[in-house]
């Protein structure tokens, strides 16, 4: 009778429980969001032990199917684990490391300048900084590309500088690490722009007030008080931008720079389960960085920087420095946001992409417009492709690209905005709290090593090669987008709204889009247009899973092995104007702006 009794009131207790749609929303997201997340990343580690038909482990054991840890062994300590482990995995943490320190610098003084200084021309610098980012990644690998290259040091054509001045620039700075690592960091420079000048902005100047009076020298003021105030972005920043360098593909790839992401690549087809091991690899380095930074800003440290008891602190007088710091930031972000849309649009005109020779006598006449407008595809440099305009397999790939980024979008903007709600709803418990990390989780693994599990979890399923997949590895990476901006949004909602609904009986699909998504329509509908604007530009995440043909971004490296390096460049045009053009759209539709509130507006 006891049993029966207890068997009763817990059937009573999660019927109860599930009554409620936040309940039964948020179970039914914990179960589908661990499946989707951690199922292919088990499916990674399992496709590191398996022996794989017709790769060396197979060969060495003799045998087409089983397990075998040889791979490991064989990636850590074997004849070729130098080159195949080692070296790539010291020179992705050291491009990691030296991002972090590009992105942190460049990205923490312009935040600095913007908001605590007065600066002339704050608002056009704020707006144009974050280009780079919004930018697609590779933007301004091949930018630097068609600047320094020569003939001379790298092969192939001049590049700009060497065309019109004839200096070659050494090859340590054309191609490897130092190339990498700055325009990497210039890339993600937006997160800690957004971070930090978070955090200058709304700092509370009661310290350095004090510190004043106290006669205390400025720059004594500024690494002892100001730069403590912002360890918490500057850590978060090192966690973002650690973990998406590791897992750069593009970047690498264009400037020659051996990683574990382009090793992955090499290994691939004659040692998969060495490969899935290093993508193994760069998913503990996510996780370890997250756990680091977690350590460092837990305990009882108090990261106080809004009182509410003093105003921001006065401007930094710059002196002469207001006119000239602009000056030089104007041309600089002229080269990393302007320049690279002029360089592709010319690249499409040159008869022989990459080759500026033509600068030196300034003779136009041997621009063409063949690339674009050439509609028989008999042209012997087109390698019987039309031109762009007119060809085919562009325009399928853009529409794959619009299908995949649309459905992501909806998907990825749905679940997150659901998770948001029902987090919010159950902010005290426990299973909340892990739907809540599960969902943030693929955010913080490496792109390359998200796409390589699903690649292994897609290849066994049948899914490779389809929309499906893409679909589904794209929500699953962009949830977090939505998932943070709703539940941002929904924590400054009053419970009051809707139970003053739920007494009058208004059922809860009614209550969400008559009465919550109006109210957080800006945040909400970001949730949905961020994960839309980066799945356009994705190129880490989808290599693995698809033909090149299906994605305009992956259409990219098909050309360029093709040797039609102005297709390239018109894809790469096509993507940075739509990309550019979106952005305008959300800033528009939602006034949402990554630089909004920080100072340059």
């Amino acid at each position: 009778m006891s049993i029966n009794l207890q068997t009763n009131s817990t059937f009573n207790h999660w019927r109860n429980y599930l009554k409620k749609p936040q309940n039964a929303i948020l179970v039914l997201l914990g179960i589908v969001l661990s499946f989707a997340t951690i199922f292919p990343m088990v499916t990674i580690w399992l496709d590191t032990i398996s022996i794989h038909a017709g790769s060396v482990d197979a060969q060495v054991s003799g045998r087409q199917a089983g397990y075998t840890l040889y791979n490991w062994i064989d990636i850590i300590s074997g004849r070729l684990a130098r080159r195949n482990f080692w070296i790539p995995l010291q020179n992705t943490v050291l491009l990691s490391v030296l991002a972090c320190l590009v992105a942190i610098c460049f990205g923490g003084v312009f935040a600095y300048l913007i908001t605590r200084t007065d600066m002339k021309a704050k608002k056009y610098l704020s707006n144009i900084f974050i280009f780079p980012y919004v930018m697609p990644q590779w933007t301004l690998a091949v930018v630097w590309q068609n600047m320094f290259y020569s003939k001379a040091v790298t092969g192939g054509s001049d590049g700009l500088l060497a065309a019109l001045t004839g200096i070659k620039m050494p090859l340590w700075w054309c191609q490897g690490l130092f190339p990498t690592a700055l325009v990497l960091g210039i890339h993600y420079a937006a997160f800690a722009y957004i971070l930090v000048g978070g955090i200058f902005r709304n700092m509370d100047a009661n310290l350095e007030e004090a510190a004043t009076i106290l006669n205390t020298p400025k720059y004594k003021i500024f690494f002892r008080i100001t730069l403590p105030m912002v360890q918490p972005a500057i850590l978060s920043t090192v966690l973002l931008v650690f973990s998406s360098a590791m897992g750069s593909y593009p970047v690498p790839h264009y400037l020659n720079f051996t990683t574990l992401a382009t090793k992955y690549v090499d290994l691939n087809v004659n040692r998969a389960g060495q490969a899935s091991a290093l993508a193994v690899i760069m998913m503990l380095f996510g996780i370890a960085i997250l756990l680091f930074n977690q350590l460092a800003t837990g305990g009882r440290k108090s990261f106080t920087t809004v009182t509410g008891k003093s105003g921001q602190a006065s401007k930094f007088n710059l002196g002469i420095g207001k006119y000239v710091i602009p000056v030089f930031l104007v041309v600089f972000t002229f080269f990393t946001s302007i320049f690279p849309v002029i360089s592709f649009a010319l690249e499409t005109f040159l008869p022989n992409p990459g080759d500026y020779s033509f600068f030196r006598t300034w003779n136009t006449s041997n621009l063409t417009v063949k690339w674009w407008m050439n509609n028989t595809g008999t042209a012997g440099s087109m390698y019987g492709q039309k031109g762009i305009l007119f060809n085919s397999t562009i325009w399928y790939a853009f529409f794959g690209t619009i299908l995949v980024a649309v459905s992501c979008a909806f998907l990825a903007g749905t679940i997150g905005l659901l998770v948001g709600y029902c987090v919010s709803k159950n902010r005290r418990s426990r299973f909340a709290a892990y739907v809540n990390s599960i969902a943030f989780l693929p955010y913080l693994l490496p792109s390359l090593a998200v796409g390589v599990a699903f690649f292994v979890f897609g290849s066994r399923a049948g899914l490779y090669n389809t929309y499906i997949l893409l679909i589904i590895a794209g929500t699953i990476k962009y949830i977090p987008f939505a998932s943070r901006a709703s539940l941002n949004s929904m924590l400054q909602i009053s419970g009051e709204i809707e139970e003053s609904a739920i007494i009058h009986n208004i059922p809860w699909f009614k209550r969400m889009t008559r009465i919550i998504i109006p109210i957080q329509k800006s945040a909400i509908l970001s949730g949905y247009l961020l994960p839309l604007m980066t799945c356009i530009r994705e190129l880490t995440l989808f290599m693995m899973l698809c033909a090149q043909t299906k994605l305009l971004t992956l259409l990219l490296d098909y050309f360029d092995e093709m040797g039609l390096y102005a297709f390239s460049a018109g894809i790469n045009l096509m993507l940075i104007v739509f990309v550019i053009i979106c952005n305008m759209a959300v800033n528009k539709l939602t006034g949402a702006s990554l630089d909004k509130g920080i100072g340059g507006n």
